[in-house]
C-alpha cells in the first residue's frame, strides 16, 4: 500500500513538471521582437463590437487585413480569409471574417471539434484544420494545456447580416510548403498562400 501511494505521488510530481515545462516552452515561443515601438501584440487587444452590435470576444485576434486570400460559402454562412502568416515560433496564424447572410442567428456550433479534449470550446473554430496536399499531412488546431483551442471562441450568436472576426493557429508546415487548404465545418476547402511573419 505504501509503494502504491509513493508511485501516485511520483506520477503527480512528474505531471506537474511536464506541464510546467510545456507552459514555459509556450511562453518562451511567443517572445517579443527587438522593436518595442510596434503595435501592441494581438493577445492584448480588447474585445471589439461586430457589425451587428453584439459584443464579440476577439481577444488574441490579429487585425483584419484588407487583402482577401480566399473565400468559402456553405449555405448562408461565408468565410473570408485575409491572412495566413507563418511565425518564427513554429506556427501559422490564419485569420479573417465570417458573415451570416441568413435569416436566423448563427453560433458556429458545427465548426467545433469532435475531439474530447476540445469539446468544451463550444461555438468556435476548434474543428478547423490545414491540409498540406503535397506533403500529405493534416494540421489540427493548436490548443493550450487546458484544452482550449488557440482560436476564436464565438461569445454570442452572429445575427442575420452580421459579421465577426476570427483567427486560428496551427502547427507550421515545412518551410518549402507555400500553400495549404483551410477547412472548417462543412465549408469547402479554401486554398491559401502562406506568408512569412516579421
Amino acid at each position: 500500500m505504501n509503494l502504491r501511494h509513493t508511485m501516485k505521488g511520483r506520477r503527480a510530481v512528474t505531471a506537474v513538471a511536464i506541464a510546467t515545462g510545456l507552459l514555459l516552452t509556450v511562453a518562451g515561443c511567443g517572445g517579443g521582437g527587438e522593436d518595442d515601438a510596434k503595435e501592441p501584440s494581438s493577445s492584448s487587444s480588447a474585445p471589439r463590437k461586430s457589425d451587428n452590435g453584439d459584443d464579440k470576444d476577439t481577444e488574441s485576434q490579429p487585425p483584419a487585413s484588407s487583402e482577401v486570400l480566399a473565400t468559402a460559402k456553405d449555405g448562408d454562412i461565408s468565410v473570408t480569409i485575409t491572412s495566413a502568416v507563418r511565425d518564427a515560433g513554429g506556427f501559422v496564424t490564419v485569420s479573417g471574417t465570417v458573415r451570416n447572410d441568413g435569416s436566423q442567428s448563427w453560433l458556429g456550433a458545427n465548426w467545433a471539434s469532435d475531439e474530447r479534449e476540445l469539446r468544451s470550446n463550444g461555438g468556435s473554430l476548434s474543428g478547423a484544420s490545414l491540409v498540406d496536399n503535397e506533403g500529405k499531412k493534416k494540421y489540427l488546431i493548436l490548443r493550450d494545456t487546458s484544452g482550449r483551442c488557440l482560436c476564436t471562441k464565438f461569445s454570442g450568436q452572429i445575427t442575420p447580416g452580421g459579421t465577426a472576426n476570427w483567427y486560428a493557429q496551427f502547427p507550421s508546415p515545412p518551410e518549402g510548403t507555400t500553400s495549404v487548404d483551410f477547412q472548417v465545418g462543412s465549408m469547402p476547402p479554401a486554398t491559401i498562400e502562406l506568408s512569412d511573419g516579421e
